[in-house]
């Protein structure tokens, strides 16, 4: 099923490996503990050489199912579900760096991702937060015990695209391990693995679940990094096959050790929503470009953000590796006094945080999501007191931009 398209490889992905009684979807396994016929079975998964589930905290046959579809989409050699996204960037952060380690993280990441940042440091572990549009200022970061380069696709909300591409170049060289946040984009438009990504980051409540009803977060393993030469790995997970060591150090320390695990409930709603995302990509993508030369070309915008208008700093490179711009849209109105009153005149997204739902979302960034970051941080983002995060849903093309020319149109 791997040379079928990704509409054919989403909706028979359960099918892969079987479905008991022979149920087109994956069941709900609400089980926490799991029993055997032997002892020896038990301890056989305990010690990682017999495959089965010993206890929920670390997976469930429901999420497997789960981890194996969003393998699959990424081109892995192996994914872990979490309870959030935050949970997978936090896990992947906590359990494979440790103090004295430097990591490169790009200038304009995810508010959230940037407050974990500073939990870092404070664990003693070096940050240097570079623009990663240019390899070039990821080169000059380097130091001799930088270990990790974490970046996203694109950046919420500014809509900056990463040099992927150089960035991956440069981590090969110098052996790093290069993480790459694929939350926008998704693997319907972009495969990380393909610059040479070590892990991929999806946050599962966004564009792969799709339908703002379930928590939960990936981080796929590309199989293009060398573990055996990773310092940091520990000595009860080096053993076996190498290649495996990041996974399972990562589930170990992420879900046994700190808890974020995704239920099986909430992975079969995202499972589910699953089943659509190159449809509603492709859609809210068509719809997020007519969108943003729409406002492009209104007087009372100042600036928009978004990486298929020829416009955008790095759309040579955004239409290069992805299929599409994705959902995400930022603008920033010429009188930043009107953000909040404009935000009010708008009747048909939702006015509140969240991203890649069905229905368009609406808020105010500076106000909000980057107002704890404050205002040093929010400018060297770029982000003005003005700058409106839209994410495109699946309305109809003609009501939102005709409810945006209605809010524009007014004082």
């Amino acid at each position: 099923m791997s040379d079928t398209g990704i509409n054919t490889r989403l909706v028979h992905a359960d099918r892969r490996f079987g479905v008991e009684h022979g149920g087109v979807r994956k069941p709900i396994h609400t089980s926490v503990q799991y029993g055997f016929d032997t002892v020896e079975e038990l301890v056989g998964v305990f010690q990682g050489t017999v495959k089965g589930y010993n206890y929920a905290r670390q997976g469930t046959p429901t999420t497997a199912a789960l981890e194996s579809r969003i393998n699959l989409l990424e081109g892995g050699l192996g994914t872990i579900c979490f309870a959030t996204g935050m949970a997978a960037i936090s896990a992947v952060f906590l359990t494979l760096l440790k103090a004295g380690d430097h990591l490169v993280v790009s200038q304009f990441v995810f508010g959230n991702t940037n407050s974990v940042v500073g939990t870092l440091r404070g664990l003693g572990i070096d940050i240097t937060l570079v623009d990663a549009t240019q390899a070039s200022a990821v080169a000059a970061a380097l130091q001799p015990n930088t270990r990790m380069v974490f970046v996203e696709t694109v950046a919420n909300p500014g809509t900056q695209v990463a040099d992927l591409d150089g960035i991956g170049q440069l981590c090969r060289e110098h052996g790093l391990v290069y993480v790459v946040d694929n939350t926008v984009t998704s693997p319907a438009l972009f495969q990380p693995k393909a610059v040479g990504a070590s892990l991929v980051i999806n946050s599962l409540t966004k564009t792969i679940g799709g339908h703002g009803t379930a928590l939960g977060g990936a981080v796929t393993d590309t199989g293009l990094f060398n573990w055996a030469v990773y310092p940091n790995i520990f000595a009860p997970y080096r053993q076996g096959d190498a290649r495996q060591w990041g996974l399972v150090q990562i589930r170990k320390k992420g879900l046994r050790d700190m808890g974020g695990a995704l239920s099986s409930e909430q992975a079969h709603q995202i499972a589910t929503g699953a089943e659509t995302l190159a449809l509603r990509q492709r859609a809210s993508s068509d719809t997020a470009l007519a969108l943003a030369q729409f406002l492009a070309q209104h007087p009372a915008v100042a600036r928009v953000n978004y990486p298929f208008l020829p416009a955008h700093p790095q759309h040579a490179k955004a239409t290069q590796l992805f299929k599409g711009g994705s959902w995400l849209l930022s603008f920033e109105l010429a009188d930043a006094a009107d953000c909040l009153p404009f935000i009010n005149r708008l009747q048909i997204p939702v006015k509140g945080t969240g991203l890649a739902d069905t229905r368009s979302l609406v808020i105010p960034v500076a106000h909000t999501i980057f107002w704890e970051a404050g205002a040093d941080i929010r400018a060297q983002m770029g982000i003005g007191d003005g700058l409106i995060r839209y994410s495109v849903g699946l309305e109809d093309l003609a009501d939102l931009q005709a409810d945006l020319a209605q809010a524009l149109a007014q004082p």
